[in-house]
């Protein structure tokens, strides 16, 4: 596999880390050029070799990110970078290509997401996953700020105190709505003020994998 970038995300990129927290890491890989002329196609994604490890073939990378998917783009932001090749610094050269408007569609479908799951499992069980409260408030901040700002939000060090006090229980639940409700009112704002365009820049993103492809071959 050549592994062309790897970073740090989660909680020690968010600053929410703690004694013990994980090591969440993510990367991109180029798979061989040639690998690609046989009927069997190079994995778009692997697992590992370490605990906690992702990482996607380019092509893959890129048309998730550029569908503006959160867990992607933070890739590209991340400023924990572990490995990183020449192929790694171009893919994040361009990282601005893949912001869109529609992040303000993608950060908010995935707080949705974390939200029917939080209430899903409170109406069935009485539980509640805090964790997962906590991380739909980061997405709705991390979408409001990619759309005034065109830069990826990842550390959230300025709420740290709140945002962990939703992780651990200790906010009233109506206090975490009346803040998700906030905040998905300053995302909606954030959706008609934004200067990003209204689709990415594909040719962009096209040249760079030509690029890669061509390096492949040799």
């Amino acid at each position: 596999m050549n592994r062309i970038l790897g970073v740090v995300v989660g909680s020690r990129a968010y600053g929410l880390d703690g004694p013990g927290s994980d090591h969440d890491r993510r990367g991109v890989f180029a798979a061989p050029t040639r690998s690609f002329w046989g009927l069997a196609k190079p994995p778009t994604h692997l697992d590992g070799p370490r605990a906690e490890e992702f990482s996607w073939e380019i092509e893959r990378f890129c048309v998730l990110a550029l569908q503006a998917n959160p867990t992607v783009l933070e890739v590209l932001w991340s400023p924990l970078v572990e490995q990183i090749t020449a192929d790694g610094e171009a893919l994040r050269s361009v990282r601005q290509a893949f912001l869109s408007r529609q992040a303000a569609n993608s950060y908010g479908a995935y707080a949705r997401d974390q939200f029917t799951r939080v209430n899903a499992r409170r109406e069935r069980t009485g539980e509640t996953n805090h964790k997962q409260a906590m991380h739909m408030l980061r997405l709705l901040m991390a979408g409001a700020h990619v759309l005034r700002t065109g830069e990826v939000l990842l550390d959230v060090r300025p709420w740290r105190d709140r945002l962990l006090a939703v992780k651990h229980g200790a906010l009233p639940w109506h206090e975490v709505m009346l803040w998700a409700e906030a905040l998905q009112d300053d995302l909606a704002t954030a959706a008609t003020e934004t200067t990003l365009p209204a689709a990415p820049a594909t040719d962009a993103i096209d040249q760079l994998l030509h690029g890669v492809r061509e390096r492949g071959l040799k």
